[in-house]
């Protein structure tokens, strides 16, 4: 049923991308603000309990329903497990992004292509050049395909029903709201969210990385997964980029100009700059590694099946 769920799923965000996603996160936000007023007063174990009553009812009510879906009738259960990745999982949360800064660099249009990714960044690109927007694009799509698709896949099939697709993605939304914030208020408060995120994406992490030096350039990607993720800011996160860097010959990471200001950050991957012309190799990484995944699955079904 999982493998099942999956690609029904993939399948229908690709038929009927899902219009006012944005309008389910204004509600989580809305719920997380009035956690905020609530338990926020500045300790980290009250940032702890803010984070299990935003987490833990909503995980335990999709689990439970599965349970009784699945008993009632194994359809309404698979209807239920697809309906949940489909809010949860896909391209579609950032591919329009992708698609649109790589279509403005083809066309020349560099201002667009920076306002696109400031868009998606959600910091102003002014002073990007083509080379930059480039690297930064591509590293964006790596990392938002390991969040939204990867990760969201590995919770979903270790944990029953939709259960673990639910757990990741509001603790990735709680990690980007408290445990990442600069408003000081956040420092202790948002300890708990930043260090269960962690742990919740250790293994993902590498799972998704070795996805990637699977279905490219092995070699290299293992080199810059050891020699290079760990000088990334994120250390999790440069996992993903250094070996997806390396699986498909490109170099990411390196300073960029941000408001004026050289940001420096260290170097990912190995080859060539990265410019519009990776674009095909990133989608084309990411699209044989969650095939390798499903594949696997399919293994692994069969194989539970014939045992």
């Amino acid at each position: 049923m999982g493998l099942i769920s999956l690609i029904a799923a993939l399948l229908l965000e690709q038929w009927r991308p899902l219009a006012d996603r944005h309008y389910l996160f204004s509600q989580v936000a809305r719920y997380a603000n009035f956690l905020e007023r609530q338990f926020n007063a500045g300790e980290a174990q009250h940032g702890m309990v803010a984070w299990v009553v935003a987490v833990l009812p909503p995980v335990l009510l999709a689990w439970f329903s599965h349970v009784l879906l699945l008993r009632w009738s194994p359809l309404f259960a698979l209807a239920f497990n697809v309906l949940a990745l489909y809010l949860t999982m896909g391209f579609r949360q950032f591919s329009h992004y992708f698609t649109a800064i790589h279509l403005a660099l083809k066309q020349e249009d560099l201002a667009r292509a920076r306002e696109l990714l400031a868009a998606w960044r959600g910091h102003d690109c002014s002073d990007l050049s083509r080379e930059e927007v480039a690297r930064l694009t591509i590293e964006e799509a790596l990392g938002a395909s390991h969040r939204h698709v990867f990760a969201v896949i590995f919770w979903f099939v270790l944990l029953p029903g939709p259960s673990g697709a639910i757990l990741y993605r509001l603790a990735a939304f709680l990690h980007r709201r408290w445990g990442t914030a600069d408003n000081p208020e956040f420092a202790q408060f948002g300890r708990f969210a930043r260090q269960a995120f962690e742990v919740l994406d250790w293994l993902p992490v590498r799972f998704t990385a070795t996805a990637f030096a699977v279905v490219g350039d092995f070699e290299d990607a293992i080199f810059c997964w050891r020699t290079q993720a760990a000088r990334w800011s994120d250390a999790a996160l440069g996992i993903v980029l250094a070996a997806g860097a390396g699986a498909m010959g490109v170099r990411l990471g390196n300073p960029v100009v941000i408001h004026g200001s050289v940001v420096e950050r260290p170097e990912l991957g190995l080859g060539e700059d990265a410019d519009a012309g990776f674009f095909d190799s990133a989608i084309g990484l990411v699209w044989r590694a969650l095939v390798l995944w499903l594949l696997m699955l399919l293994l692994l079904g069969v194989a539970r099946a014939v045992s």
